[in-house]
């Protein structure tokens, strides 16, 4: 559905650098990498808003030459942007070539704002204001949505919570998909696919599960939340305090997450993660000794 080939983009300096990627019909494929590497240049050169080179397509369809509002491509920002002095109908329906209120109502039933038509949306919480913009997104039927850290401004709680509605309504919908994020819990709920980009370069695309589990480099597997010692990449559950372990870590922090405590600390300079029991949970500063176990055993 959506091809790219060689595209590169450059302000005063290059910021993509020849990217290759296909997003096919109904597919979820989230760009993963830090602020500054390019990711929503990458998806403002899909939409038309800079100037690249290279070739983008939509449905074998070229966009050279193809203005913004002409490409078939639906965008959804971290701001909601939304236009305060529109209630929420007028701004679903802002899209639409014209006044379409039954198409209005099946959108904001489909995000589950049925009956706010004429809400203010200064009214509106932060998840049902991004709930109204993903509406307006969807609301002229665009070949493709790009989605630009539409979850960034939210809070943890109601962030994890509107990414897995979105990626459901983005399903039953069958919509393509392109978004960017920089938080790996939000590409691997969210994407059937992974890009990894650094520096503008595409370094790996894979599924969650491949990424975990083959990372090409060190980077990725930083990246995507694995501790790299000695060269090798191990994931948290691989890694134990142990008498004898290979490593000294001094504790930087601790926390309680999906049902298990996790430590962080520093080996050598490099940061790492690894699991633990409450019995044996070290405190901040202490140093610690830590090997890797199996986690079967």
């Amino acid at each position: 559905m959506l091809s790219m080939t060689a595209v590169e983009v450059s302000y005063d300096e290059p910021v993509l650098h020849g990217i290759d990627l296909e997003v096919g019909p109904g597919e979820i494929v989230c760009i993963l990498g830090p602020s500054g590497g390019g990711k929503s240049t990458l998806l403002r050169a899909v939409a038309g808003l800079v100037d690249h080179t290279g070739s983008i397509a939509v449905a074998g369809r070229s966009l050279a030459g193809v203005p913004a509002h002409r490409r078939g491509v639906g965008m959804m920002f971290q701001d909601d942007l939304l236009f305060p002095h529109l209630d929420v109908a007028s701004n679903v329906g802002f899209g639409l070539n014209r006044q379409d209120p039954q198409r209005v109502a099946q959108m904001l039933e489909l995000v589950g704002l049925a009956g706010y038509e004429h809400r203010a949306v200064d009214t509106l919480s932060g998840g049902q204001a991004q709930r109204v913009a993903l509406a307006r997104a969807l609301a002229p039927e665009p070949d493709v949505l790009l989605l630009d850290e539409p979850f960034g401004a939210l809070d943890v709680v109601l962030k994890a919570q509107l990414v897995r509605e979105v990626q459901q309504v983005l399903r039953d919908r069958g919509v393509t998909v392109l978004a960017v994020t920089h938080d790996r819990h939000e590409a691997f709920t969210m994407a059937d696919r992974v890009a990894v980009l650094r520096a503008g370069e595409l370094v790996q695309v894979a599924t969650a599960d491949e990424l975990w589990n083959k990372p090409v480099d060190a980077y990725v597997a930083r990246l995507v939340g694995l501790s790299v010692l000695d060269g090798v990449a191990y994931p948290p559950e691989e890694l134990r305090i142990t008498a004898q372990g290979r490593w000294a870590l001094q504790v930087t922090g601790r926390t309680f997450l999906d049902g298990r405590y996790l430590v962080s600390g520093v080996v050598d300079g490099e940061s790492v993660t690894f699991g633990s029991d409450a019995r044996s949970l070290p405190a901040v500063g202490q140093t610690v000794h830590i090997d890797r176990v199996d986690p079967a055993g």
